[in-house]
């Protein structure tokens, strides 16, 4: 469900989802330290150093992290990296973090982002998209239990909050594995 004509009123006054580009790194990583830090807004965020590594990981996908601007702000950043699915190792994507400036948030700007992203993936060939959050923000955009897929979670106790969508292509299964940096967390 794309945002209403309200959401957007209260939004940004001029909203633009592009791709991310090497200037917007000190802004990307100031908006999660915002979104997901304390408010003093210079602690270690883990979301923050993870998109970091995750830019330098051989899973980057350049055309899969988008920033939603309003004039020269970055107010929304979401990424999407190689992942697979295991025992045979097809491709598939981990979807986050996803993070909106706090004074945007609630406007719209998250759910332009996952609705563009996984347009682009779509469009690239992409078949399937994994990622670890609220069933009740993702399930709008189709997202389901991923066992429901028969996708196993990288942990088991992720439960209903490990979810994934299937895009165009075949059916995939097996147990999904994130990027490396992940696995740092």
């Amino acid at each position: 469900m794309l945002p209403t004509a309200r959401e957007f009123a209260a939004g940004p006054r001029t909203m633009v989802v592009r791709r991310e580009r090497p200037a917007d790194h000190a802004a990307v990583a100031a908006l999660h330290r915002a979104a997901f830090g304390p408010p003093d807004g210079e602690s270690d965020v883990v979301e923050a150093r993870l998109v970091g590594e995750l830019r330098e990981d051989a899973g980057f996908l350049p055309h899969l992290s988008l920033v939603a601007t309003d004039g020269d702000d970055v107010i929304g950043h979401l990424i999407a990296t190689r992942g697979w699915l295991e025992p045979l190792g097809a491709a598939a994507l981990g979807l986050g973090p996803l993070g909106v400036r706090p004074e945007t948030q609630g406007r719209g700007v998250g759910t332009v982002l996952v609705h563009a992203l996984l347009a682009v993936a779509e469009a690239a060939g992409e078949h399937l998209v994994a990622l670890l959050g609220s069933p009740g923000y993702y399930g709008r955009f189709g997202f389901v239990r991923s066992t429901d897929l028969g996708v196993a979670p990288p942990d088991p106790a992720w439960g209903v909050h490990f979810q994934a969508r299937r895009l165009a292509g075949p059916e995939q299964r097996g147990t999904f594995r994130y990027a490396d940096p992940f696995a740092r967390l």
